[in-house]
């Protein structure tokens, strides 16, 4: 198997097996904060699937300009279609970077860093990496929107644990994707001197969408 997950065959459905699991929660996860976005200039974004949120972002902040970074060629497609679909100035406000986080540098004027449903995917030693590789070029104004899984405490840890470990027994099998426990992300993160000033739960605690930034 391939180290490195191919996402291309679950681009087109993903949609659509979204909405047979979750409904429009995790849509509805994503665009939680999306009114406190819209006076961020320069975003940074990572693994926004099929560009659902980013189409959204764009339409309501008509002066942001944004890099969409992924590793699959067909979300990115589906992504600038769905973005230029919602506005007509996506062609000059969107660039998209079909390669690794890992490998991206973020221009020195990002001040939004949104990632989506996309840690979940990096083992922590990456993620440790991903968030060191990018904290340097950001600025005390950029704003980090993370929104992901996560294991509540109580009654819901056990079902919780469950659903994610088959969601990741079933990304493995349809994309080889071959991490299998969340990462934990705000480690690394109070390590490179953000503090979350915002967080809303979903589904019981389920699902997180959280604000970080420089205080």
């Amino acid at each position: 198997m391939n180290s490195q997950p191919n996402f291309n065959l679950i681009a087109r459905p993903y949609r659509w097996l979204e909405y047979l699991t979750l409904g429009p929660i995790l849509q509805n996860c994503r665009t939680h904060f999306l009114p406190l976005l819209l006076d961020r200039k320069q975003a940074l974004v990572l693994g926004d699937g099929d560009g659902r949120f980013l189409a959204k972002l764009l339409t309501r902040n008509p002066t942001l300009q944004a890099d969409a970074v992924d590793t699959s060629a067909t979300m990115l497609r589906l992504l600038r279609n769905r973005c230029e679909a919602a506005t007509l100035t996506t062609t000059t406000r969107l660039r998209t970077h079909n390669r690794s986080a890992l490998d991206h540098s973020p221009s020195a004027k990002t001040d939004l860093i949104t990632a989506h449903f996309f840690f979940d995917c990096l083992p922590q030693q990456d993620l440790d990496t991903l968030i060191v590789r990018i904290a340097p070029h950001t600025s005390p104004n950029t704003l980090w929107l993370i929104s992901d899984f996560r294991i509540p405490s109580g009654p819901m840890s056990l079902p919780a644990k469950l659903y994610i470990r088959s969601l990741y027994l079933a990304f493995c099998l349809l994309t080889g994707l071959r991490t299998t426990h969340l990462p934990d992300h705000e480690i690394p993160l109070r390590r490179a001197g953000l503090t979350r000033t915002h967080q809303r739960l979903f589904l019981f605690g389920l699902l997180t969408t959280e604000i970080w930034s420089r205080l």
